[in-house]
């Protein structure tokens, strides 16, 4: 029986979020300043007052998650992840958390990973859909004929749980990957309210940003297991960590995956830690008899 710590990634963020922990404890108030200072401008009061609008662009909504993921984990009485995993994003909240990175470079390599991606939205449109109900192996079939026959970016992007797909790629492939989803029978496949498209070759530039900046930060060896996306698996080096956490750019987001191996070596509680239900919602749907709650 092993004790699992998750933390969310971009799509959680809410208005007033992590202003309870602001409000309650001077220590989380000092890492919301010291998250300020990183940032260069108050993101605490982005994060407090913004609108939905607001917290949604990428070089905000990163941090602001990362910032209130770590404070939310540090300010949790007698912490002992025995394993940790982040979707996306979170997955930088998690490397905090089991020891690899300290708080400070972890909001460093935020805040140059959402400016990063924010700039390649730009040079290089695109967006996400969710693909529901459709076989794995039958998206990625489809992604990979529409990328040969059109020469349009499509790629799968996020495996978030069983008949939950999100696919990425240009704003033309998402559209003739959305129509083609639905011909071979998926039940739904929406276009999300993204920016980008991430986890996809388009995320070429920011991959080769944060790739420098990660190659200057100082890596330590983990407290415990991290279970990174672009694998799947529990990675112990700190190398592999940091090369895994530069291909997760460009590559998916193996959620199921993850939380598959991770009950595979022993995980039986889950808690989420950060704004939000989302892992939760998804875990519940990968394995039912597992216990998933949440920490905000």
């Amino acid at each position: 029986m092993k004790h699992a710590y998750v933390f969310p990634g971009q799509g959680s963020q809410f208005p007033g979020m992590g202003k309870s922990h602001y409000d309650k404890s001077a220590f989380a108030k000092k890492l919301f300043e010291q998250g300020n200072e990183i940032a260069g401008f108050r993101l605490s009061d982005t994060m407090f007052t913004g609108t939905e609008t607001d917290l949604r662009q990428t070089n905000v909504t990163q941090p602001a998650i990362f910032l209130h993921s770590v404070i939310a984990f540090k300010t949790v009485d007698n912490a002992r992840p025995e394993m940790v995993a982040g979707h996306s994003l979170g997955e930088f909240s998690a490397l905090v958390a089991n020891s690899v990175l300290s708080f400070e470079d972890g909001m460093r390599l935020v805040i140059i990973r959402s400016s990063a991606m924010q700039k390649a939205c730009v040079s290089n449109p695109g967006t996400m859909a969710a693909v529901l109900a459709l076989e794995d192996e039958k998206v990625e079939s489809i992604c990979r004929e529409l990328e040969s026959e059109t020469g349009e970016v499509l790629v799968p992007a996020n495996y978030n749980c069983p008949g939950q797909i999100v696919i990425s790629g240009s704003l033309k492939g998402i559209d003739l990957g959305c129509e083609r989803m639905k011909a071979a029978g998926a039940r739904r496949a929406i276009v999300l309210p993204v920016g980008g498209a991430f986890h996809s070759p388009l995320m070429e530039p920011a991959r080769e940003e944060l790739r420098a900046a990660i190659e200057k930060t100082t890596f330590y060896n983990p407290s415990c297991p991290v279970y990174q996306n672009i694998v799947g698996k529990a990675v112990m080096d700190k190398e592999e960590i940091k090369k895994n956490l530069i291909d997760q750019l460009t590559g998916p987001v193996r959620w199921t995956q993850s939380i598959l191996a991770m009950i595979a070596d022993g995980a039986t509680h889950f808690t989420e830690i950060g704004p939000g239900k989302v892992l939760q919602g998804l875990i519940g749907k990968i394995d039912k008899t597992v216990q998933a709650v949440g920490v905000e």
